[in-house]
């Protein structure tokens, strides 16, 4: 008989909806999980026991009383610490924002709670969402529960090693150049990444406003899409919010499942073939191997040319630090957050020179000068103006790959997890992470990364890219794909030693 923690979030939605099983006997299992786990892995920086008991309660209840209920509705959920949820503690992983208690919610907690979706706490990330590795939280940093000497990627490592150390069945992640796709490559699990505005971002705590996107982590794609349908829609809130349906996701995955891929046309891009120097051997025969399976599912392979991808990377560390700095500007030591060096004595400016210097970790650091330089008089044309120019190329060459094929495919990370401290002293190193995955936000289409294979023992992820608000194709085959194994990755981490 399989433990609770070992279904997957429909398989769970389904004993709860149908009395098998109650959302507190589903919800205390996981919380008896991260207790008897999270010291190892250390996903979370906060737990909500009461709260997520006190929900689950009203489930069973509403189950009780004959209420028509939602499709996750009872499945609990972890939240990465980037979300603003009111009453629990929201840090974004950073010492300026410790202690502070949110007096309200980001309109995706709100869809979650109206779902009636346990939550179960906050997850750690590279703080303010900068990194790959999780290795720049001012807190601690994560570990892959595949191998406790490696990292589970950035910056939503947490939302990632909490669902692959089966803590969670769902997570939020957020995605600005691939913080949900990578980490779900490198521990097994799946990650999405919707359509820019496709969701809301108030209530995210912004890093680069124009690419921040919230998206769900999961073991497998059925159950991303149902949390995707579930945070998704439009919010007038967001001026950035799309006004249109949201994408049958759901329906998709649930066709993927089928393998059937029959007339559906996936591209190759060439670039990234030719710069395949720059994956690691077992990555690319992972990947390689995924191609064979969506072929022998009935998809169409088709090579296509995408010649900005190449400067992805580059307009990506202009933009994304740009934003950041401005967006940053606010914790300034006197509206909330920390406060250092106030002896009553220093002026403003000391103080606020002093709040940042306790508050912000290095990597914060390092992309706030490289933004404030990017926009300084005198730059602002060569560097920020030039970027924007590159991004639109990288936005038309996605639209004409889509003129030709249905979505796009490709190594989702270079390489596997790597081990702590391989490459936090050289920085380009760790961008490099988001080699494949920046495109995507760049253009401001959905991905999704999907477990495709091992390499040395740990997890390869495969990314499935499609057009603007096409969510749906990139669930389809991220499914499709899932169908191909006999049992799913995400299934086959080793045990935690010592549980």
């Amino acid at each position: 008989m399989s433990r609770i923690i070992d279904k997957t979030a429909a398989e769970l939605a389904a004993d709860i909806r149908e009395g098998r099983l109650t959302s507190v006997e589903v919800t205390t299992a996981f919380l008896d999980r991260i207790a008897a786990v999270d010291g190892t892995v250390k996903a979370f920086l906060h737990v909500d026991r009461d709260g997520a008991l006190a929900t689950a309660a009203e489930v069973d209840a509403a189950v009780a009383a004959g209420e028509e209920l939602g499709p996750l509705a009872g499945v609990p959920v972890a939240i990465k610490d980037v979300v603003v949820t009111k009453g629990l503690p929201t840090t974004a992983a950073s010492k300026i924002l410790e202690g502070w208690i949110p007096p309200y919610d980001a309109t995706i907690v709100e869809r979650i709670k109206a779902a009636k979706l346990p939550i179960l706490g906050k997850t750690n990330m590279d703080e303010f969402a900068m990194g790959s590795s999780t290795e720049y939280s001012a807190y601690f940093k994560t570990l892959n529960p595949w191998d406790t000497g490696r990292i589970p990627g950035g910056s939503g490592g947490g939302s990632a090693a909490a669902v692959a150390a089966k803590m969670a069945p769902l997570a939020i992640g957020t995605d600005t150049g691939g913080s949900i796709r990578q980490p779900g490559a490198v521990t097994g699990t799946f990650g999405a990444k919707p359509t820019y505005g496709g969701n809301s971002r108030y209530g995210l705590i912004a890093f680069s406003s124009s690419l921040d996107t919230p998206g769900p982590v999961s073991r497998n794609a059925l159950d991303g899409a149902l949390l995707h349908e579930v945070i998704s829609g439009h919010d007038p809130r967001d001026s950035t919010s799309i006004d249109a349906p949201v994408p049958p996701v759901v329906e998709a995955a649930r066709l993927g499942a089928t393998g059937d891929l029959s007339g559906v046309k996936l591209g190759v891009v060439k670039e990234f073939k030719e710069g395949a120097d720059a994956a690691e051997p077992g990555v690319i025969a992972a990947y390689e191997a995924g191609i064979e399976q969506l072929v022998e599912l009935g998809a169409e392979i088709v090579e296509v040319s995408c010649p900005s991808f190449t400067y992805a990377l580059p307009t990506y560390y202009l933009i994304a630090p740009s934003e950041a700095s401005s967006n940053l500007a606010r914790y300034d030591g006197v509206r909330y957050g920390l406060r250092a060096g106030d002896d009553g004595k220093k002026s403003l400016e000391e103080v606020m020179s002093l709040t940042r210097e306790a508050g912000f970790g290095p990597e914060v650091k390092r992309r706030i000068i490289l933004g404030t330089y990017a926009l300084s008089a005198g730059y602002v044309d060569a560097f920020y103006g030039k970027a924007q120019k590159v991004r639109t190329l990288i936005k038309q060459d996605f639209e004409r790959a889509f003129e030709q094929v249905d979505a796009l495919i490709s190594p989702t990370t270079p390489f596997i997890a790597f081990e702590f401290g391989a490459r936090t002293g050289d920085p380009y190193q760790m961008y490099l992470a988001d080699l494949y995955t920046i495109p995507t936000n760049m253009y401001g289409g959905p991905g999704v990364s999907v477990p495709v294979g091992l390499s040395e023992g740990m997890p390869v992820g495969l990314q499935v890219m499609g057009p603007v608000l096409g969510d749906d194709i990139t669930y389809r085959v991220a499914a499709a794909l899932e169908s191909t194994q006999d049992v799913l990755l995400a299934d086959t981490a080793p045990e935690i030693e010592g549980i």
